[in-house]
């Protein structure tokens, strides 16, 4: 049970009576340009976090091999 044909008529009539057409079109230009600020920041958002991802996923790995370095056997026998 959704807003009909006639329904959707009877809401704009009002409207147009009650804000007046230069203003309704005022209204509806201002709504469209939020909506597309808003899409504007989702999808830089979005960008940004692909970025995010890609820098880690080229960073290297951490070399944890068993490996000891030289320089920390000589302090131990000087």
């Amino acid at each position: 049970m959704g807003i009909g044909f006639r329904e959707l008529l009877i809401i704009l009539a009002i409207a147009l009576l009650i804000f007046g057409a230069k203003k309704l079109r005022t209204i509806g230009s201002d709504l469209g340009a939020a909506v597309k600020g808003f899409k504007k920041s989702m999808n830089e958002g979005d960008e940004e976090e692909a970025g995010k991802k890609l820098a880690q996923d080229q960073r290297p790995d951490a070399d944890f091999s068993s490996k000891k370095p030289d320089n920390a056997d000589s302090s131990k026998n000087a």
